[in-house]
């Protein structure tokens, strides 16, 4: 980001202008926006001018704060990782037993996608976009590390406990857990139409989230015998 002062925080209008009072405020809702509008349209159908005339900012200001539009997506979808991946810090899975461990962050990973529709549509506009704009990112592979650690002390732990099978890749099993919950988001409405079930009911996510849970725990689980 620019280490000059914004364009409208100088001259006459430096007394009455709220980004200058509140900078930090200003980028959050610059942000917040822009999640709904890249979202909603994609990277090629969201404009920067939209965005503009729903925050309390200016055109200028955005790219004062963000270069251009793709410094804004990628802005964007590094705020949706990292959000993502705090909460995912918070849990303390390493106070409870490995098998308890991984069914907790299966059932959270499950939960969060389900909750925040935008996180998937962010990530599908990216991968449509064949990830191009996160190579401009300069921290997202260090935002998504501390979920392949977690994964990898709770396989460790389970391991050595004698409850998890030998020969899985943490990166492995994190693309397992991800690629089932976020389908059950992003192809709900199509399972909807076909099979005349109703996804988003509370009794199907209930059941659907038992089924991803289950079937990550037989996937790591040691065979007995």
């Amino acid at each position: 980001m620019s280490t000059l002062a914004p364009p409208e925080a100088t001259g006459s209008v430096a007394h009455h202008d709220p980004e200058r009072r509140d900078p930090e405020a200003t980028r959050k809702n610059i942000l917040e926006i822009a999640t709904e509008e890249f979202a909603d349209k994609g990277f090629s159908g969201a404009r920067v001018d939209d965005i503009a005339a729903r925050t309390n900012t200016s055109k200028r200001m955005i790219y004062y704060y963000f270069t251009d539009k793709e410094g804004l997506f990628v802005a964007v979808i590094e705020q949706a990782y990292g959000r993502i991946r705090q909460i995912e810090a918070a849990l303390k899975l390493d106070h409870l037993e490995p098998e308890s461990a991984l069914r907790t962050l299966v059932g959270f990973t499950f939960d969060y996608q389900n909750a925040n529709e935008a996180f998937i549509r962010l990530v599908m506009v990216e991968n449509i976009h064949k990830g191009v704009h996160l190579a401009r990112s300069g921290n997202i592979e260090e935002l998504n590390l501390p979920v392949i650690a977690t994964l990898h002390d709770i396989y460790r732990r389970g391991l050595n406990a004698g409850v998890f099978r030998d020969g899985i890749d943490e990166i492995d099993l994190h693309m397992s857990i991800s690629a089932l919950c976020f389908f059950n988001v992003a192809n709900r409405a199509t399972f909807s139409r076909i099979f005349k079930r109703e996804m988003a009911s509370p009794d199907a996510l209930a059941r659907r989230r038992e089924i991803v849970i289950d079937t990550i725990m037989r996937y790591v689980k040691k065979t007995p015998g």
